[in-house]
């Protein structure tokens, strides 16, 4: 059995050798691992960084991309029985990191699985607790409900040929898959222990630009989710008061007090403008969304 990884990159020099490197240092149990790159045109030592790898670099144009088009061009490139995608800002937490994310694929109608995601000491405090809400210690196989993360997530190939990813959405396309999927009767799961390190490094503006594309999404794929600005104000507080109470009992509140702010506040208000951006997108502006930097 092979298995392929695919994987986006555009400057990602930061982190891939790390990736590339956790990736050789898997535990194959009875599969043979791919690994395929989809580049859109990085100006760093992404390319260089790839080449030094057992790696197939496929390379699309900036004005090409959106992340369920990367994806599938690179899913259509891939040889394995078995497709795991990982962000190129991503490392494995452990060797068995492969292994135990595509373990309960093909059981009891499960097509597609997602592993837990973690950050590290460079990571905002508030981020590392949303990982803590959406990728928990215990694995969830099957699951309920359709939430999928693609920056660390698994799918038999013969499931994506025949339901392959959005290319129009601005992100969010791992959850619309996957509720296509659970409609026609097919099951996720979480896999707490096929985990990586998520680490992104983003400016303030970056982090509240994600989460509206994120929000521009999900007005497609839960077009009754509608945010207030009084929901803003609530959720916003109340994430403020979680987070300080757990950086509190972590003895850190000091040192995380206005990254608190911060990101909270570029995360709602990210996703209040995106929730209610309803007009139809220009070439400029669309590419401004789609592209990952």
């Amino acid at each position: 059995m092979k298995v392929s990884i695919v994987i986006r990159t555009y400057n990602e020099q930061r982190h891939l050798a790390e990736l590339l490197q956790g990736i050789q240092d898997q535990a194959r149990d009875g599969f043979e691992i791919e690994t395929v790159i989809v580049d859109s045109g990085s100006t760093d030592d992404t390319l260089k960084i790839a080449q030094s790898f057992p790696t197939r670099v496929v390379p699309i144009k900036k004005d090409e991309f959106s992340f369920g088009r990367s994806l599938n061009i690179g899913c259509a490139a891939a040889t394995g029985e078995i497709l795991v995608f990982v962000s190129g800002h991503c490392i494995p937490v452990g060797p068995r990191w492969i292994a135990d994310l595509i373990a309960p694929l093909g059981q009891g109608h499960i097509a597609y699985t997602y592993g837990g995601q973690v950050g590290n000491d460079d990571s905002h405090f508030s981020e590392c607790q949303i990982f803590g809400k959406y990728f928990p210690a215990t694995s969830k196989v099957p699951q309920e409900g359709f939430y999928c993360n693609n920056a660390n997530a698994a799918m038999l190939k013969r499931v994506w040929q025949d339901h392959r990813f959005d290319e129009d959405l601005t992100g969010l396309e791992d959850m619309h898959l996957a509720k296509r999927l659970v409609a026609q009767g097919f099951k996720l799961a979480y896999v707490a222990s096929g985990a990586v390190y998520h680490l992104h490094s983003e400016s303030w503006a970056q982090v509240r630009r994600r989460f509206e594309r994120e929000a521009i999404a999900l007005q497609h794929i839960m077009p009754e989710v509608h945010l207030s600005r009084a929901d803003v104000m609530r959720y916003f507080f109340s994430a403020v008061f979680i987070d300080m109470g757990a950086a509190l009992q972590q003895r850190c509140l000091r040192q995380h007090f206005k990254h608190i702010l911060m990101y909270r506040f570029m995360q709602f208000s990210g996703s209040f403008r995106g929730n209610h951006f309803h007009r139809q997108m220009s070439r400029e502006l669309k590419e401004g969304y789609f592209y990952p930097r």
